[in-house]
């Protein structure tokens, strides 16, 4: 599976570079130009004060330069989005779309993609795709097992991770099941959001490879029910073992990661999750976590991912929407969003392939004091393919909502 695996990248790396060999061609200044006046609406996930207020510099950063003016069309699942897409296209409204933009990947591109909801390819028209490490980051390639074939561009990498308040845990679990265990003796002091809030699926994704007798069956769509239901017992057996030691009996869940982090900063659980290994230096920075916030990975791995911008296939305005990724792609916006002060969300970019100038903005963000060294981080285990997530998310909402 891993030779099948790398073989897999290496053909989509090589695809994507002559694509973008293709395209140098292209006229970038024209595409500036039918830009200028736009008004692009990204539809983005609006759960997160910080993440809105990065979104609505890139707006301002993006209106002095290029003339677009950026709307924030602000989600709570990005299936909304991609249910509105839907709808216009079955309505016959094949130009002159509702959204520009969206914030996407993993189970989401997977469903644009299959029913050609994607315009493009776009990616390798733009200017600062050049800047990207798609060879040593190679989900930016690859959402999800799915390829992603130019039709959405990467913009930050994404790494499961656990923070914990280190005044009350001096030893911290180091996997699912010894998480269960601290749970039955820390009773109360555990709890993940509700699925579909995707940090709660990834717990579940998480808990899963480790639990799997072959995780690798993970790679491939669902095959059939049978073998949905045999994968995932040990899951659910594993949540019916945890669950009456969480946070209120397990009988209720946060309904997102904010939402979460405040019950770890109020003082009412003692772990929390993140997809952002930077993110509770930020928070720290932010008051929105107490002082002694650290950051936990498994040792054995943690998910890891790149998360993207598609623009759907009957968009109003692409060439707004292309400006607005290509500039989301900048060493100034990748850097000032790693800042553990503004984000704490890693670059998808190659520093080695940037001028001494623009390395400096990367070396001088502040180092937080929950911040892990990139040699801490700990193994990338990749994400299950989308309908797996799809499947787990459906099943949990028949077991435990409420």
């Amino acid at each position: 599976m891993a030779r099948l695996t790398a073989a897999f990248i290496t053909l989509a790396l090589l695809t994507f570079q002559t694509a973008a060999a293709a395209a140098q061609a292209d006229d970038w200044d024209a595409v500036l130009e039918k830009a200028r006046g736009q008004t692009v609406f990204w539809n983005a996930w609006g759960g997160d004060e910080r993440i809105n207020a990065y979104i609505a510099w890139v707006g301002t950063r993006i209106a002095e330069d290029h003339g677009v003016t950026l709307r924030h069309v602000k989600l709570t699942d990005t299936a909304e989005a991609v249910s509105r897409v839907l709808a216009e296209k079955t309505a016959g409204r094949d130009s002159g779309g509702t959204i520009d933009l969206i914030w996407i990947n993993g189970e989401n591109f997977a469903a644009m993609k299959d029913q050609d909801l994607l315009y493009g390819p776009f990616v390798e028209r733009l200017p600062n795709q050049a800047l990207v490490d798609f060879e040593g980051k190679p989900t930016t390639l690859i959402d999800f097992t799915v390829p992603t074939e130019g039709l959405e561009a990467p913009w930050g990498m994404a790494k499961f991770n656990f923070i914990y308040d280190s005044a009350r845990i001096q030893a911290p679990p180091q996997n699912a099941a010894a998480l269960a265990v601290w749970s039955a003796i820390n009773r109360g002091r555990f709890t993940y959001p509700a699925p579909p809030d995707f940090l709660g699926s990834t717990f579940l994704k998480q808990a899963l490879i480790e639990l799997a007798e072959d995780p690798a069956v993970l790679q491939a769509a669902v095959p059939d029910e049978a073998t949905f239901r045999s994968v995932t017992t040990p899951l659910w057996r594993y949540l019916e073992t945890l669950h009456p030691f969480m946070w209120r009996d397990g009988e209720s869940f946060p309904a997102s990661g904010p939402a979460q982090r405040q019950l770890l900063n109020d003082g009412e659980i003692d772990i929390a999750l993140s997809f952002h290994p930077s993110e509770a230096s930020s928070l720290i920075a932010d008051g929105q976590l107490p002082e002694t916030a650290r950051v936990l990975v498994f040792p054995q791995g943690t998910i890891g991912n790149t998360h993207f911008v598609a623009i759907p296939y009957n968009a109003s305005n692409a060439e707004g929407a292309m400006v607005v990724a290509n500039f989301l792609l900048s060493p100034e916006a990748q850097a000032r969003k790693q800042s553990s002060e503004v984000w704490g969300d890693d670059t998808v970019l190659d520093l080695d392939k940037l001028t001494p100038e623009q390395r400096r903005l990367f070396e001088a963000l502040p180092k937080g004091p929950a911040t892990l060294a990139p040699d801490a981080l700990g193994p990338v285990l990749p994400e299950p393919h989308p309908s797996w997530m799809t499947k787990i998310e459906a099943e949990w909402l028949t077991r435990y909502s409420r």
